[in-house]
């Protein structure tokens, strides 16, 4: 399946009276799919896998912003850091200070949004809310110099229970609002919740940035 553009222009009717961000989430599709979508004005894309992503920086437009929105793993983090525009996924202290140095390597200052697990699942990444709370209010992140912690993402459960969904995103929700007094004005402004089944709920609760893969490209082709 290619793009479905009248989903994509219905989406956007949801999400530009509220200014939320559309990440398009494109692992797995071709380049084909992704400059369709670009075509028609998308800019932001979210990629899961790191050889993926740079596979496909280098090959589609230049002006592409590119959000790693996958599990991290720290030796990894030198391919992406030359180019990518956000980090999504930053769930430990350690893949902070990885972060930190490749960015110092290549003279750029990263913008991260830190993971915390508001799942039922324990197979989500993530801090805690104790972890986060001791992270922001520690004092540490001001020794990442080329890191701009812009705000928090989360991954709801599994589950079509929307009361545990709309739980887990009030949390989540608290969680922003708590550690957003830790960090200058205007900084901290990202809550990224909210993915293709349950983005309309994670709205409602507050989010401002949405990841959506499924509804705009069919689904995900990990046999290719």
């Amino acid at each position: 399946m290619s793009v479905n553009t009248e989903q994509y222009h219905s989406i956007l009717k949801v999400l530009a009276p509220q200014q939320v961000q559309l990440i398009a989430v494109s692992k797995t599709k071709p380049n084909e799919d992704l400059q369709a979508l670009y075509d028609l004005g998308q800019r932001d894309f979210g990629e899961n896998y790191v050889q993926e992503l740079v596979d496909k920086a280098a090959s589609l437009p230049t002006d592409i912003r590119w959000h790693f929105i996958g599990h991290l793993q720290s030796n990894k983090v030198k391919y992406i850091a030359p180019f990518v525009y956000m980090i999504h996924g930053v769930d430990s202290e350690k893949l902070l200070q990885e972060i930190n140095k490749q960015a110092l390597k290549q003279n750029r200052i990263i913008d991260c949004l830190l993971q915390v697990h508001i799942a039922t699942e324990e197979t989500k990444f993530g801090f805690d809310g104790p972890s986060l709370h001791e992270l922001l209010v520690s004092g540490r992140i001001a020794n990442y110099s080329n890191i701009r912690i812009r705000g928090l993402m989360g991954m709801a459960s599994f589950s079509e229970d929307q009361t545990l969904l709309s739980q887990e995103f009030s949390t989540l929700k608290s969680y922003f609002d708590k550690a957003q007094q830790a960090f200058p004005i205007g900084q901290f402004d990202t809550l990224s919740m909210g993915m293709s089944s349950d983005y309309a709920l994670a709205i409602s609760k507050g989010s401002n940035m949405v990841r959506i893969g499924s509804l705009l490209f069919g689904a995900r082709n990990y046999n290719k």
